[in-house]
């Protein structure tokens, strides 16, 4: 019998996260920290004139939430979309944010504080959007990508997910309007600055899932396009902010190169890449950029110049990484498959109270019912 749609896994999305990850790693380690805002003291020239491009990874991540966050959603239940979303992001992250805190607490000195009501705040999940600053900078992404989920999910509130392939045109022309005739609150809300990303995940899920065709190919072309134009945009701030040159040639070919695979994967071209499983490298994802870079800046400050440059940059990295196995391991794996059944249960129990309450009128007799009762529950699903 074959397996569900949703369910089955592309083995080649587990090693393009890993491999985001990484570019990201090596971005802050190799380059970001030592450039510039006084985050860490130690330079690593070896890696840096490649490091420097790494921050791309983060576009990466994007397109591939594109492509897994519309298969998670194709099956159309909103309970099965947000109780996975929140199964999946919040164990990792409560631990990584906790770790982060504490090492705050023992390391950070003068460049690095946090109040235990950040911490608290933090938790949530929520911090950038309430104005509180997040006391690890690659959270920023997080916020991004739970706008995008929030998006989805609306789709899937109003029984609309299987005409996403409409609503994801919508949405790309929106952000060519809104780049040409800029509105600053539509812009937040549709996320203008990253949706091509967005857009060209999802459209190649498109692809993997309902077969390929002139029209989905072009509206990843134009999402191609329109990352194009954002990217090469960006350079100068980017150049000005961390005192280095920048080859456009370079980031419009790493840009490229990201639909480029994504079409690959959705096509099913990828070969022996894709017959291959990668679990390990895709759990390792999640945990290592939530947990590397202010433990690793603050590692950094503390060991250098005592302990050799490469000996303490590679010796971190291995640091980290074992580190996301132990979270995935002792946390992830073990904490989630409870959670998922709470979470469950809570939604469960939520969206019952909800359905009594349209149901009950005041003053009105229910058919069936004594005045002033609350109608039977209603499970949703």
């Amino acid at each position: 019998m074959t397996a569900p749609m949703e369910s089955r896994r592309v083995n080649e999305i587990d090693l393009l996260r890993f491999a985001a990850a990484l570019a990201v790693v090596f971005f802050h380690y190799a380059f970001r920290g030592y450039a510039a805002d006084d985050r860490s003291i130690m330079p690593y020239p070896l890696l840096a004139p490649v490091a420097k491009y790494g921050y791309l990874g983060v576009e990466l991540f994007f397109l591939i939430s594109g492509f897994v966050i519309l298969m998670t959603a194709s099956r159309g239940s909103l309970k099965a979309f947000a109780v996975s979303r929140f199964v999946r992001l919040y164990p990792a992250f409560w631990a990584c944010c906790t770790l982060t805190f504490l090492a705050i607490a023992v390391l950070g000195a003068e460049r690095y504080s946090a109040t235990l009501p950040q911490y608290l705040v933090n938790m949530t999940m929520l911090s950038g959007f309430v104005g509180v600053p997040s006391i690890d900078g690659v959270y920023w992404s997080l916020f991004v990508e739970l706008q995008f989920y929030a998006l989805v999910a609306v789709l899937v509130a109003i029984g609309r997910i299987h005409q996403a392939q409409f609503f994801l045109s919508l949405w790309l022309l929106a952000s060519i309007a809104l780049e040409m005739f800029p509105i600053g609150s539509l812009r937040f809300l549709l996320l203008t600055g990253y949706s091509a990303y967005f857009i060209g995940g999802a459209m190649s899920f498109l692809i993997w899932s309902r077969g390929v065709t002139i029209y989905r190919v072009c509206v990843m072309a134009a999402c191609l396009a329109l990352a194009l134009q954002q990217s090469l945009a960006g350079i100068p701030g980017f150049e000005q902010h961390f005192h280095t040159d920048m080859n456009r040639f370079a980031v419009g070919a790493i840009v490229s190169a990201f639909f480029v695979v994504m079409l690959l994967v959705a096509l099913r071209r990828t070969g022996a890449v894709g017959r291959q499983r990668w679990l390990v490298a895709g759990a390792l994802t999640y945990p290592l950029y939530l947990i590397h870079q202010n433990i690793g800046f603050m590692i950094f400050n503390v060991a250098y110049p005592a302990i050799n440059a490469h000996l303490l940059f590679w010796g971190t990295l291995l640091l980290m990484l074992v580190i996301a196995y132990a979270v995935h391991v002792l946390i992830e794996r073990r904490f989630s498959p409870r959670l998922k059944q709470f979470a469950g249960t809570a939604w469960d129990g939520v969206a019952g109270r909800l359905s009594r309450l349209r149901a009950y009128v005041p003053g009105k007799q229910l058919p069936g019912k004594p005045a002033g009762s609350i109608a039977s529950d209603q499970r949703v699903d």
